[in-house]
């Protein structure tokens, strides 16, 4: 039986799957925490990624039975890595949440023009992209950029501490900002442009196609990860890719995944390019696109509010539903850590409505109603640029699906069927579909079609809630 291990570098931890390369059959599973970050300034240690993902792997291959055939590694998208000529980390990553940018963001846009940005590269650079973040570097770090040999998104940096090799994949590689997604080359000039004139073609990373190894193991890679050999590593990919590869994204279906960030997206045959910069125009991890939405504030939101009214993460999710949807009379704009989408890195979060008489239950109903109202605008914008089935449930996936408050706050609000996938680690999972995919040479599509990772859970809207004034409300706040 040949075993694939997947891996989820997310912002908040590493996640590891190991599962039956044939089947998609669970066999082993580990986590470990990476350093917390709080916006504006949001980065991490790399090598801190390295060590939770040395204790994730050990967790999920702890009986050491069966040796590893084959793995991959999905990552939190749009970070920047930058590396000297000897491979050691110069700073800290800035990661796709830190908003320090911004200023280097609306430069860019203005001197080139949103419309030729979403032409040349399908999206509008925003704080979050990496161009942004090497303009910054350039203007405030300029010893540090002068010093720089490579140029790695998260990703890649695990997949070059595991094998060597500086590479990428399309998917991942599509939300830097100096992307073709649709060609599927660098754009040396428009870096050339944005942040000063360099060897570009030297310090970005090789792009590698949806199946085609980054290689094995190296000696480091095997002493470092401390699970025997493993002779095939795939290109990785981005989070969203990877989920969308997890849950089995169908073209045509729309996802919603509520984690750290919240997005909206979908599959598409076609590349997308919004000029408003609301809709990013990605590609995805089998050789087709991945329009998508990010709004920077999803369940850190409920987490703070959770804080505020003195319990739990699950505390918050009982309290919620204590009350019916839309009946709180209050309206939280979740802008805790500036936002993305809409552009507004310096915003705030604001409650309206509230009176002496507010209770802990109807503030954690609008923090959870919130948060779901954000991402309902990033699915109407989404619409706009992708085929999508109005008539086909939602999907709902990342940490933020467990929680039945958003389940039901999505469904009302939206008037229509939530589907969650029983699969808990989307994106692990989807690293594992990638792995297994190189191992076999299988499309990654027909690889997921084989497995089978159980069925999911639907939940219709209360036909008795109107979601207007919620929403209406939600509009008004956000102006």
């Amino acid at each position: 039986m040949p075993l694939v291990l997947g891996v989820d570098s997310s912002t908040q931890s590493t996640k590891v799957e190991l599962r039956d390369a044939d089947d998609g059959t669970l066999v082993g599973a580990g986590r470990a925490p990476h350093p917390t970050v709080s916006p504006p300034r949001s980065e991490q240690d790399p090598t801190a990624w390295w060590e939770a993902l040395r204790l994730a792997a050990a967790q999920a291959t702890a009986d050491g039975s069966r040796r590893v055939d084959a793995l991959a590694v999905a990552g939190q998208q749009h970070g920047m890595v930058v590396l000297d000529g000897d491979g050691r980390v110069l700073r800290p990553a800035k990661l796709w949440n830190d908003t320090e940018s911004a200023p280097e963001a609306g430069a860019l846009v203005e001197r080139l023009g949103a419309a030729a940005w979403a032409a040349r590269t399908g999206s509008v650079p925003l704080a979050a992209f990496t161009v942004t973040k090497l303009a910054w570097l350039q203007h405030h770090e300029p010893e540090v950029a002068a010093a720089v040999r490579s140029v790695l998104l998260p990703h890649d940096y695990l997949t070059y501490r595991l094998t060597g090799r500086r590479v990428t994949d399309r998917g991942d590689a599509s939300g830097t900002g100096y992307f073709d997604p649709s060609g599927g080359g660098w754009l040396f000039d428009l870096l050339d442009d944005a942040v000063g004139p360099a060897d570009w073609s030297a310090r970005l990373p090789t792009v590698l196609g949806p199946v085609e190894a980054a290689g094995a193991l190296d000696a480091g890679g095997r002493d470092g990860l401390g699970i025997g050999p493993v002779e095939v590593v795939g290109p990785g990919t981005g989070d969203n890719m990877a989920a969308a590869l997890g849950i089995g994204l169908r073209p045509g279906q729309a996802c919603i995944s509520l984690g750290t960030s919240g997005t909206a997206y979908a599959r598409s045959d076609r590349p997308t390019g919004d000029p408003t910069g609301a809709v990013a125009g990605f590609a995805d991890a089998t050789g087709g696109f991945l329009p998508l939405v990010c709004t920077l504030n999803a369940t850190r939101v409920t987490d703070t509010v959770a804080g505020l009214v003195g319990t739990t993460a699950p505390g918050l999710d009982g309290l919620a539903l204590s009350q019916p949807t839309g009946s709180s009379g209050l309206t939280l704009l979740p802008y805790l850590d500036g936002e993305r989408t809409p552009d507004r890195p310096s915003a705030t979060g604001v409650f309206a409505g509230l009176r002496t008489g507010a209770t802990r239950e109807q503030l954690a109903l609008a923090a959870f109603e919130g948060v779901v109202c954000g991402l309902l605008d990033a699915l109407d914008a989404l619409a706009g640029h992708a085929a999508l089935d109005a008539t086909a449930p939602l999907l709902l996936v990342g940490g933020g699906a467990r929680a039945a408050a958003y389940r039901r706050a999505l469904a009302d609000l939206s008037g229509r069927a939530v589907e969650v996938p029983e699969v808990e680690e989307a994106v692990a999972a989807g690293a594992c579909v990638q792995a297994a995919a190189v191992l076999s040479g299988r499309r990654p599509d027909d690889v997921r079609a084989g497995w089978d990772l159980g069925g999911s859970v639907t939940l219709d809207p209360d036909p008795g809630v109107d979601p207007g004034p919620v929403r209406a409300a939600y509009a008004e706040l956000r102006g």
